[in-house]
């Protein structure tokens, strides 16, 4: 078939479901009017290890509207089947009220079931839960760490040893907690021995599998609705436990139930960026070419999950280094298991990676990118790969030439602005976008509209939007003409909306089902002897504005709904799906990025203000530049928090965290964000899928952070190796 004209794709158009939002008619888990339904709280552990040796609920049940009280002691066992297709990690998940045992410092151990919210909030502060404490362990820096997954190319510690220039580094990184702005809340209702959940999730399929598992139902007999979520960074890429505790309560008191994390419980009923600990050491020439780099990585997971992200890949292909030796030891904890946020694994070792970087040119006296340019590899060291796309070297020219670079003084403290010293910085960003099996349908209807459906998500980038560009000039319709629907796992199955995999994987299945349906109208057209393009070649037709023609002769043509109407058809439908990645691997396939920053730092107060952002990238095609926009500021705004402000606070006599609010854990607002820009290179990545996309969501946030370090260091020449960057470090 003749290559489609492109109109929607490329565009920077307005969000489709931007007035439902604004207008306040999108509606979000908890808002689901859902008859009869009774609101739960969840009870969570004072303690952070032990047992419970009693629950007294006499208090809760006298209070007027409570229905049940549930906990260990009175609750149904349920079967918690074996759950391969899921997020979790390995391990033993939480089974909630399933045994006395408390692992972590707000573990539910009950739930109060009441026909009010005030009612359940009120009896769920009455319920005594009597406690056997153990000491609790959630310190990395006194716990043991297990064995690690390790990598090695060449020999690193020989190669450092006769290296020329050597480093030795530490780096630390604070746990971040998402903090979206909708809560997590399931509402759950049983009709006989079928289930239907409207949830908070990034993965619909994966909810609707917890569930099928957690009760031991067939996949069919679960059905999960989640139209919009609002923001989720990553915390609700799997089925926390108040989903399972929404449906136990449902079935138990045979009522529609509403649960609604409150944002304290947020910090320990979903998961989090794990804290990290990253000794990195590097040996290079006089002319800073990297010769050899030792990883050693501790992060904290839960003591009964084994979390882990991709931290490794990083330094394992970024840079050209002949000798490479990784450890990566997952430090086990009595805390809630930690979950992916936003550029996993990539965010925190790039903090590490560009800012030894930084580090190396400032001792060779060498310019950071000219540094970078040195170490730029053929291919992909860790599997002799060549590259779908890298177009680092442009990211740099684009970069300086935009941010001035040019006018950097190496020498820090050399610029100075009143009270505040002035430094510039950058980093190089890198992020492998996920790439799994997805499936759409599309449904062409005789009046000429078009349906596509698909159980993704929409946290925020805009999928309904780019979902919709993508079909409508696969299928030669207006934006206006062409409905996307997502968010119910009725739809196709898709992998989970994260990991930037979302326009790639959903995108690419979107494409083949339109592609499928156009090619039906086509074949449609040219058999029928009443058709004006009876007897052309298929592949000579193209379709805009809903109508078939001849690219050379758009008079010869005729209109969807004309053709389907003649032939007596309701409509055309056809299924899409996208394979996923190609195995074997035949290209290294990454996402790449330049961030440029300049900040100022209160010379007496040590206050850090970015005053200004650049990010370009190389991320394949844009399907939506104004989506893009939005994704890369939002990105790097979570960059900045991650740098200066995120911070989680754990007591550790009992694991409780301290500052479980958003008074005392600090995230970027207004005034700390400064003026931002990212330009995209054009071009697209055919290697990649259809589309030639490669995501934008994750690597926006990846790079920030060290930025933000080494504009810190080329204004106050304090080297800071820890996040977040504080006031106290600067003084």
């Amino acid at each position: 078939m003749s290559p489609q004209p492109q109109a929607a794709v490329g565009a920077p158009l307005s969000r489709v479901d931007g007035p439902l939002k604004v207008t306040g008619k999108a509606r979000y888990a908890a808002e689901f009017d859902v008859d009869g339904v009774v609101h739960a709280v969840i009870v969570d552990a004072s303690i952070g290890r032990g047992r419970i040796t009693g629950v007294d609920t006499g208090a809760t049940e006298a209070v007027p509207g409570v229905l049940r009280v549930i906990h260990h002691g009175n609750a149904p066992k349920l079967p918690y089947r074996d759950n391969p297709g899921s997020n979790n990690p390995p391990g033993r998940r939480l089974r909630v009220f399933q045994d006395d045992r408390v692992l972590f410092h707000g573990q539910p151990v009950a739930v109060v079931i009441a026909t009010t919210l005030e009612a359940a909030q009120h009896g769920a502060s009455l319920v005594e839960v009597r406690y056997d404490a153990e000491k609790s362990s959630t310190d990395m820096a006194d716990a043991t760490a297990d064995e690690p997954t390790e990598y090695a190319r060449g020999d690193a510690e020989a190669a450092l040893r006769d290296a020329a220039v050597r480093m030795d580094l530490t780096y630390r990184m604070a746990r971040n907690h998402q903090n979206p702005m909708e809560p997590h809340a399931t509402i759950a209702r049983w009709d006989g021995d079928k289930l239907t959940v409207w949830d908070k999730t990034q993965w619909v399929v994966g909810t609707q599998t917890e569930l099928s598992t957690v009760f031991d139902l067939p996949m069919k007999s679960v059905r999960v609705i989640s139209p919009f979520v609002g923001g989720g960074f990553g915390s609700a890429l799997r089925c926390w436990p108040h989903t399972v505790v929404a449906a136990l309560a449902a079935r138990e008191t045979k009522r529609p139930v509403k649960v609604v994390l409150s944002r304290r419980q947020q910090y320990f009923g979903t998961g989090f960026r794990p804290s990290y600990e990253y000794r990195l050491r590097l040996g290079s020439d006089q002319r800073g070419r990297l010769q050899a780099t030792v990883h050693e990585m501790d992060a904290e997971t839960s003591s009964y999950e084994k979390f882990e992200e991709a931290i490794m890949l990083a330094g394992q292909m970024f840079y050209s280094t002949p000798h490479v030796s990784q450890a990566y030891r997952k430090v086990p904890l009595d805390v809630n298991t930690p979950i992916w946020m936003r550029g996993p694994g990539f965010a925190n070792a790039s903090f590490a990676i560009e800012s030894a970087m930084d580090e190396l040119a400032g001792r060779l006296r060498i310019d950071p990118i000219e540094l970078r340019l040195r170490n730029e590899p053929a291919e992909d060291e860790s599997n002799n790969l060549p590259w779908s796309t890298r177009r680092l070297r442009e990211c740099y020219t684009v970069g300086a030439r935009e941010f001035g670079w040019n006018r950097r003084n190496p020498k820090p403290r050399s610029r100075r602005d009143r009270d505040w010293l002035i430094g510039l910085g950058m980093a190089a960003a890198v992020y492998d976008p996920g790439r799994y099996p997805a499936q759409a349908r599309v449904r062409l209807d005789a009046d000429g509209t078009a349906v596509a459906e698909a159980a993704s998500s929409d946290m925020g980038p805009g999928t309904y939007t780019s979902q919709t560009q993508v079909a409508a000039d696969a299928l030669g319709l207006t934006m206006r003409t062409v409905t996307f629907r997502l968010g119910d796992s009725l739809y196709p199955p898709t992998p989970p909306h994260g990991g930037s995999q979302t326009m790639t994987v959903v995108g690419s299945a979107v494409l083949d089902a339109c592609n499928k349906v156009r090619g039906q109208a086509i074949k449609l057209a040219v058999e029928d002897e009443e058709s004006p393009l009876y007897g052309v070649r298929a592949e000579d037709i193209v379709v805009r504005g809903g109508r078939l023609h001849v690219p050379d002769n758009p008079a010869r043509g005729e209109t969807y709904q004309r053709l389907l109407t003649r032939n007596q058809l309701t409509h055309l439908e056809a299924d899409g799906a996208y394979a996923g990645a190609p195995e074997p691997a035949r290209h290294s396939y990454y996402s790449y990025g330049a961030v440029f920053t300049e900040v100022g730092v209160d010379a007496t107060l040590g206050l850090v203000r970015v005053r200004r952002m650049l990010g370009v990238y190389d991320c394949g095609r844009i399907v939506s530049p104004k989506l893009a926009d939005s994704q890369a500021l939002g990105g790097m705004v979570g960059g900045i928090g991650q740098a200066l402000l995120e911070h989680t606070v754990t007591d550790h006599r009992d694991g409780r965290i301290v500052n479980a609010d958003l008074a005392g854990y600090l995230v970027p607002v207004n005034a700390d964000i400064p003026d931002l820009k990212a330009i995209y290179l054009e071009g697209e990545d055919m290697q990649a899928d259809a589309l030639g996309v490669k995501g934008v969501g994750e690597i926006v946030q990846v790079g920030v952070a060290a930025a933000i370090a080494n504009a810190v260091f080329n204004a106050t020449g304090r080297r800071i190796r820890e996040l977040p960057i504080t006031a106290e470090a600067l003084l």
